[in-house]
């Protein structure tokens, strides 16, 4: 049986990585896509292949369209096609709207918003010729009800949703599925930086009183990206303890 292909952007840490371990196994080939850490999509894959799966490193300058084209035409030259795309990758610029510079906010809305696009139509030319594939789009909750001192991080994963509803719409007939997940508060090492002031606020606000773990985002990711979920596009599971009820 043929190989699926499958693409992370910021595979090398936090959710990116817990998103390739739980995709790996032994019928799938993960391109690990980084942008900084070398050694990050390198650990990476170890833990790829210590679950029996396989797959590269492969790096790309978000910030660059053509890189990211040129990322897709290597996939597509070595693997002839590729069957999932999880848009993972993202940074955040903080600060209070008034005090906020042109560069903080096209820096977020360029790599959180539109490098997603650039991959989903590069990715979705290949995926229409094969007529299959899933691209999986991580968003945030921050999208749904914004976050004071994140105007720029809120309106580029809005954008996610808006964006993925709308491919949805166009590749459904080429039976392709285009989903969102939209974690909460997540361990990873930008909340490792909060204080236990601001993470106890936080757990306040979350009903099931705790914040969650990245393999929780992979779970959800792992689901849409298998067969059993061939019947579900256009939408977003919410992955933050109860935080958007």
């Amino acid at each position: 049986m043929e190989k699926e292909i499958a693409l992370v952007t910021g595979g090398g840490t936090g959710i990116g990585q817990a998103i390739c371990e739980q995709l790996a196994n032994s019928d799938r080939y993960i391109y690990i896509h980084y942008g900084g850490s070398q050694q990050g999509a390198e650990q990476t894959l170890s833990l790829v292949e210590a679950k029996g799966g396989s797959g590269e490193i492969i790096r790309a300058d978000l910030n660059d369209s053509e890189q990211i084209s040129a990322m897709i035409q290597k996939i597509k030259e070595q693997s002839g096609r590729l069957d999932i795309l999880v848009n993972n990758a993202g940074i955040t610029k903080d600060g209070l709207a008034v005090r906020m510079s042109d560069q903080m906010y096209d820096d977020v809305i360029r790599v959180n918003q539109k490098a997603v696009f650039v991959t989903m139509r590069e990715a979705g030319k290949l995926m229409m010729r094969q007529r299959k594939g899933k691209i999986i789009n991580i968003s945030s909750v921050v999208g749904l009800h914004g976050n004071a001192g994140q105007i720029n991080y809120a309106a580029a994963k809005s954008a996610v949703f808006a964006m993925s509803k709308s491919l949805a719409k166009e590749l459904a007939t080429r039976n392709i599925t285009v989903n969102c997940v939209a974690p909460g508060y997540i361990n990873t090492a930008m909340t490792d930086e909060l204080s236990d002031q601001v993470k106890n606020e936080i757990i306040s606000r979350i009903p099931l009183q705790r914040t969650g773990e990245p393999k929780e985002v992979a779970y959800a990711v792992k689901f849409l990206a298998s067969k059993e979920a061939d019947y579900i596009t256009g939408q977003s599971i919410s992955v933050d303890g109860g935080m958007n009820m």
